[in-house]
């Protein structure tokens, strides 16, 4: 099948499966006129990327799981593994959000939200994190 076709039997859009062919997570075959020609095997590969980016799975550990997956001499600690250490950098992320949320929310309870100009909001965007001063408005 055509790039378009596998496309459409995987859920990947045409160009992120151009994006890992070029990374080398897909390697499909190459038909006379060098199109590419994917097999039932790519669309398979296709799906598992699919799957374990919807997890939010960084690039590199898809490349990782894709070599477990394909290896069935694996062992299951080593599939173990490499998810609790992608568990607790998600859960690290979501602290982080949390904390940025919860600093917004700060904000807005300080922030008249009128007709007058001054705000808090801005005036601590504006100061950046960390307390980082800005210069004013950038041209």
């Amino acid at each position: 099948m055509n790039i378009g076709e596998a496309s459409r039997a995987s859920g990947v859009s045409e160009k992120m499966i151009r994006h890992y062919e070029s990374i080398g997570l897909l390697h499909p075959a190459r038909r006379a006129n060098g199109y590419r020609a994917y097999a039932e095997p790519d669309i398979a590969v296709l799906r598992f990327i699919r799957h374990a980016r919807d997890l939010a799975f960084p690039l590199e550990d898809v490349r990782r799981l894709l070599a477990l997956w394909r290896d069935r001499g694996r062992t299951s600690a080593e599939v173990r593994s490499l998810a609790l250490r992608h568990v607790a950098a998600l859960e690290e992320k979501a602290r982080a959000l949390q904390a940025m949320a919860n600093s917004l929310k700060h904000l807005a309870a300080h922030c008249h939200g009128d007709a007058r100009p001054d705000c808090p909001i801005l005036d601590q965007i504006a100061e950046g994190v960390g307390g980082t001063a800005v210069d004013g408005p950038q041209a």
